[in-house]
């Protein structure tokens, strides 16, 4: 696999993606502020960036950002993807290398150098936060390494919690195909009947008696991407490690566990994260399939 040198719109099944939450959201919002919080809804939390962390040092995959991805590096796929989405009004990278910063400023992204002791890319996007010249309301956690990310799916997410104002955070899940069901490196999540995240797991959840897992349920795999409100990623670092996220190793049960709020959407979307670097044949094979260059 060779690494940097300097996307098309979404599937139509991506489109049809299912606004439960956003529709829970806009009754939450109705109740508390009536009609007229719907029809300003866009002007609440109204200013979005989209931040794309990215790292080098990775002990499944070092260098994963700029592996070459059908003539492409894989952060730039992703970082193209993004500017689709029509919520956005700044997208960056924040980034603790240089290789990778030289490769997206190539390419015509905006870079923000962040520390190598970022443990994760919520304190990245923290951190790349408080160096930008502008204040935004909302920021969006893109994964890079989904380089096939929908712009819908972005879209969905901060129109999510734009409508739940007693929600800080927002993210997506997606059907969990039944190989995956014991996969650690395929989160699971559980959701309420209003929208709002309940817990996710690298384990099976539910899990029933049988142990096997249930053809008639319907589990959701977890996507990466997640948004938050900018003034709770302000105080998000200060919020000590929990015993569930250390277990389980997932930043989202920190933000559970202290009691704050996560909204969450279902979408029509076929998870294609490149985790392990046998993932780029598979993303590389797809994209032919779908006449994605």
């Amino acid at each position: 696999m060779s690494m940097c040198s300097s996307c098309s719109s979404g599937s139509s099944s991506t489109k049809s993606w299912i606004v439960h939450g956003i529709v829970a959201g806009a009754a939450v919002a109705a109740a508390i502020g009536g009609g007229a919080y719907l029809v300003r809804y866009r002007k609440f939390r109204g200013r979005v960036v989209g931040i794309i962390p990215a790292r080098y040092a990775s002990s499944r995959f070092e260098g994963k950002p700029l592996v070459n991805i059908l003539g492409k590096p894989m952060i730039q796929r992703t970082w193209e993807r993004a500017k689709l989405a029509t919520t956005l009004d700044h997208i960056v990278v924040a980034t603790d290398d240089e290789k990778i910063a030289e490769c997206c400023r190539g390419f015509g992204s905006d870079v923000v150098m962040t520390s190598e002791s970022c443990r994760n890319g919520t304190e990245r996007c923290h951190e790349a936060l408080q160096k930008l010249d502008k204040k935004y309301d909302v920021v969006v956690n893109i994964q890079g390494d989904e380089p096939l990310i929908e712009p819908e799916i972005i879209d969905g997410i901060v129109r999510s919690l734009q409508l739940a104002p007693d929600a800080v955070f927002s993210t997506a899940v997606t059907s969990l195909k039944p190989e995956d069901a014991f996969d650690p490196n395929r989160v699971k999540c559980v959701v309420d009947n209003q929208g709002y995240a309940i817990y996710f797991s690298r384990g099976l959840i539910p899990y029933n008696k049988s142990g096997k897992v249930n053809p008639q349920f319907p589990y959701m795999l977890h996507l990466g991407i997640q948004s938050y409100d900018a003034k709770f990623l302000k105080i998000y670092p200060e919020l000590q490690p929990t015993p569930l996220q250390l277990e389980e190793d997932l930043e989202q049960l920190k933000v559970l566990e202290n009691g704050y709020k996560m909204k969450v959407i279902k979408v029509d979307h076929e998870a294609h994260g490149v985790d392990v670097p046998e993932d780029v044949e598979k993303i590389e094979n797809l994209m032919r399939e779908q006449n994605l260059s």
